[in-house]
């Protein structure tokens, strides 16, 4: 983590120095740095002369002294221990300027105590990364009982200037948000096995194909380390009580050493067994609602004790764990009176703390109401249009984002219902007169379709084809829509993602995007449109070759295709730059825009239906005010300024 936090800082422009108690540690952690830069110029993440320079931005140092002597902030990321921290914040003290702000990265333990150990607790704060610190977006900032909100500003401050997301912890509490939300989880479906109420393959198909979290519960356990978690436990049954004792299946993997992927055995067998193979059919609903009601216990603890709100806690946990959404609206969509009744009644079976439901979560479903009152929500408790999308109006053009970047921006059921509504709106609102697709973050447009979510329901050949049809009907109205859409691609633009940029009119992306059809390498064909539509745009051959490959395509290639219209260079301002390509389009004839696509579309099918669509048309035009503005703006020597009458 201490290197990966390192050259996160140095990328962001941070003069770092990367301090360890022996040479041998540091040089180690240097040289960790130095290959992932280079990994990332390879592949044109960023430039090889950026690279380069991020490095030289780090210096090494063994003495604390000559580490820390100019220093604004001290991360420190020492193994998780109270004693060894302890020690490291005694010494630090001594050495750190008067102004120097401490950041400990850790998981669980308590941001009050470490600080005490200094001099400055309103000047220390919790800054927990997550791993790798490179690629992962969340940082939790946490303030600890005596920690100034100027210190919080300033670290999440910092926290956005290296591209992360900092979501604040408002209280100090053991796991923070995205520990004390999935280490109850894992040790739960450890007791549901350990309890015999049912297998581990029942568990974790569940909560991978019924829940739609990227793994099985019993996968992550293994994919994290049984020990990592199994520790963090300790620590929150030790401040927190009875009902976060760990379950004797983690303490006896622990004790035998065998902890997961990286000791080669966990729950499944790395070595000489297949790993993880997690069967799609198993799921039960009676440990879904177990599960999800553990789950939303412990987000009303949070909520009820001011650590957090909710849409903190979804947003923490969908970048932080990778859930398709947050652990508050999916106990919302289930019920909290249903949850609650699942609690009260494994409650009275078994009499374990665990099951008893916080104050919070009961008044919640006395009241019939949920984390959101009705469903959705943002930060003011207000509820949001969208929550897989965003969707902004601005000169002309309705922006709509998918905002999926914790899954990068893969296409889930609920994306598509948004999408469809807000196309429905943009539509008939008479300000939008172009649309512009982008997706959030700067690693993907989007990467396909969400596998995990959708194909919940495998092996249901009629469920397949609704899905199929629902993305069809879905990205069809972007074709359909009576104004021009562009594409903004950025990133990864793969399967299904590729199939909705297919529908826009016209697509501008990056040098780094890469793009593709792998459908094929899943034993699928494309099918949200792209057998029918990707071979109008690029023709029949090209359009079997990008399938039957499976390939993945730079963007240079597949403007040699006539599938991008632009290619731009990476930037930064990507997103500002495809706003205003798109806003070109928006400054536009509208009436005669509409037309034009229409009769266009129309010649797909048929040369002559296309032609008299054309011809109605163009007689159409010759009574608007805006060939009246064209034909005066060209006889003046002017820019037209069109209103669409």
């Amino acid at each position: 983590m201490g290197h990966g936090i390192a050259e996160v800082a140095a990328l962001a422009g941070y003069d770092v120095v990367l301090r360890d108690i022996e040479d041998e540690f540091v040089q180690q952690g240097y040289d960790q740095i130095e290959w992932s830069l280079n990994k990332l110029a390879e592949k044109d993440r960023l430039s090889q002369d950026d690279a380069d320079a991020a490095l030289a931005r780090v210096s090494t140092a063994v003495d604390l002294d000559e580490a820390v002597a100019d220093a604004d902030v001290v991360i420190e990321a020492v193994p998780e221990k109270m004693a060894i921290k302890k020690e490291v914040y005694a010494e630090l003290e001594e050495y750190a300027p008067d102004h120097a702000v401490f950041a400990t990265n850790t998981s669980s333990l308590s941001i009050t105590e470490l600080s005490e150990v200094t001099e400055r607790p309103e000047r220390f704060c919790g800054m927990h990364f997550f791993n790798p610190p490179v690629r992962m977006d969340l940082v939790e900032v946490i303030s600890g009982a005596h920690t100034a909100d100027e210190t919080l500003d300033l670290v999440e401050d910092l926290a956005e200037s290296m591209g992360k997301t900092p979501v604040r912890v408002r209280k100090d509490s053991p796991g923070f948000i995205v520990n004390r939300i999935l280490v109850p989880l894992m040790n739960e479906a450890a007791w549901i096995v350990h309890a015999g109420d049912a297998t581990m393959a029942e568990v974790d198909a569940t909560t991978k194909y019924d829940m739609g979290l990227p793994m099985g519960s019993f996968e992550l356990a293994d994919y994290v380390g049984i020990d990592v978690g199994y520790h963090v436990l300790e620590y929150m049954h030790e401040v927190l009580g009875d009902a976060y004792e760990p379950c004797p299946l983690l303490s006896e993997k622990v004790e035998e050493g065998d902890l997961g992927q990286k000791t080669g055995a966990g729950f499944y067998d790395y070595e000489d067994g297949a790993g993880a193979e997690i069967p799609h059919d198993e799921g039960s609903e009676a440990v879904k609602n177990r599960l999800l009601g553990v789950m939303a216990n412990e987000v009303a603890g949070l909520v009820g004790n001011d650590v957090a709100d909710p849409a903190a806690i979804d947003r923490a946990v969908k970048l932080g764990g990778r859930f398709p959404d947050g652990p508050a609206k999916m106990a919302d969509s289930a019920g909290i009176a249903t949850l609650v009744d699942a609690l009260d009644e494994l409650h009275d079976e078994t009499g374990e703390a665990r099951y008893e439901a916080v104050d919070y979560l009961r008044d919640l479903a006395q009241s019939g109401g949920g984390f959101y009152g009705d469903g959705g929500g943002d930060e003011s408790g207000d509820a949001p249009a969208f929550d897989a999308i965003a969707v902004e109006v601005r000169d002309g053009v309705g922006h709509i984002t998918l905002d999926r970047p914790h899954r990068l921006n893969t296409i889930s059921v609920e994306l598509m219902d948004e999408l469809s509504e807000a196309l429905d709106t943009l539509a008939d609102d008479d300000e939008v007169r172009a649309v512009l697709l982008t997706g959030a973050g700067d690693r993907a447009f989007s990467a396909g379709a969400d596998v995990t979510s959708i194909a919940a329901g495998g092996g249901d050949p009629v469920e397949g084809v609704e899905i199929s049809r629902k993305g069809q009907q879905t990205f069809g109205k972007l074709e359909e829509l009576d104004k021009p859409v562009v594409a903004g691609i950025d990133g990864f633009c793969l399967g299904g993602g590729m199939e909705l940029a297919m529908c826009a009119d016209l697509r501008i992306a990056t040098e780094r995007s890469e793009l593709g059809q792998p459908e094929h390498n899943l034993g699928l064909l494309p099918g949200w449109g792209g057998t029918v539509r990707l071979q109008r745009i690029v023709g029949t051959g090209r359009a079997k070759e990008i399938i039957f490959s499976a390939d993945r395509y730079d963007a240079e290639t597949m403007a040699d295709y006539s599938f991008i219209n632009e290619v731009v260079e990476n930037d930064d301002d990507f997103e500002e730059r495809a706003f205003e390509y798109a806003k070109r389009f928006a400054q536009g004839p509208p009436v005669a825009q509409r037309y034009t696509k229409r009769a266009m579309h129309n010649g797909w099918e048929d040369t002559d239906s296309g032609l008299e669509v054309e011809a109605q048309a163009f007689g159409l035009l010759f009574t608007t005010s805006d060939l009246m503005e064209g034909v005066a703006a060209f006889t003046s020597d002017r820019d037209p300024e069109f209103t669409g009458e």
